[in-house]
């Protein structure tokens, strides 16, 4: 029997296998993708001003309802109201390696009377290096009495004072970018605080923007950086605790953070596996 016989022959056992082998698979249920683990972010937290202990609640838990993140959260020094709240230095930015294991660095801090550049630039070394971050309110204005730039070229944002709370209607100002998408044309933010754009840098890329009562320009208080590897969202919006907590601001910076991860789409929605959480 030759060998194109036994071909012949074998189709209909083959066929009948394959027969066979489509119907259990027809039965079996598809595979689970596999859900990618959850970033790990760092929120660093306190200092002057603020409510910090409601407002690091308000943003793990909004934040994670938004987004595939497990929060770690340092908060340090003394009350918002205390003496020298200004001045505490973060322990662990003593360390050079302070980043090290976290995926993104979430800075929602107010220490603007920290003068001692060796420490600010560890802290912005972190992220020249690599590691992406977010930047809220305050920490645009912390270690602004410091003679070194690197944390302002990380920010990405130079600014030294605000106006007085009022409210500030907001601009979306690239509406297809990423974090803006999804953003509306004009938001009014009720009673926060404009902080003055004394110097936006050159790798920053405006998001939003609004209008100065006292400096009567369009201030950028939404915006994009690259400060050397790392990616940095930041927004001066956020004094309030009802600003935070608004769905706007938690869907914005919800963006904004996994655009600096690298977890977001171009259409403005999380890559697959880095869905919230929770529902909404």
């Amino acid at each position: 029997m030759n060998r194109r016989t036994l071909l012949t022959l074998g189709l209909p056992v083959l066929a009948a296998a394959s027969v066979f082998l489509l119907a259990a698979n027809a039965q079996d249920p598809a595979p689970t993708p596999i859900k990618p683990a959850a970033l790990k972010v760092l929120m660093i937290t306190g200092g002057c001003c603020h409510d910090y202990e409601a407002q690091k609640m308000i943003l793990s838990e909004g934040l994670s309802a938004r987004a595939n993140v497990e929060f770690t959260v340092i908060h340090e020094g003394p009350g918002p109201k205390e003496k020298d709240a200004r001045l505490h230095k973060i322990s662990i930015y003593e360390k050079d390696d302070w980043a090290k294991g976290y995926d993104l660095i979430l800075h929602n801090e107010c220490f603007g009377a920290v003068t001692d550049n060796a420490f600010i630039e560890r802290i912005a070394k972190a992220h020249f290096d690599g590691v992406p971050a977010v930047m809220l309110h305050c920490s645009t204005h912390s270690y602004r009495a410091a003679t070194t730039d690197e944390w302002r070229k990380c920010l990405g944002i130079t600014s030294m004072k605000h106006e007085k709370n009022h409210d500030m209607l907001i601009k979306n100002a690239n509406p297809e970018h990423p974090v803006m998408k999804g953003f509306p044309e004009e938001w009014l933010n009720p009673k926060d605080e404009l902080y003055i754009n004394d110097k936006v840098w050159e790798n920053t890329v405006t998001l939003g923007t609004s209008f100065g009562e006292e400096v009567k320009k369009d201030h950028t208080v939404i915006w994009a950086n690259t400060y050397g590897k790392g990616k940095i969202f930041g927004t001066t919006l956020g004094h309030s605790n009802d600003t935070m907590q608004d769905p706007v601001y938690l869907d914005l910076v919800a963006r904004g953070l996994l655009w600096a991860a690298d977890k977001l789409d171009e259409n403005g929605k999380p890559k697959v596996g880095y869905e919230g959480q929770v529902k909404k």
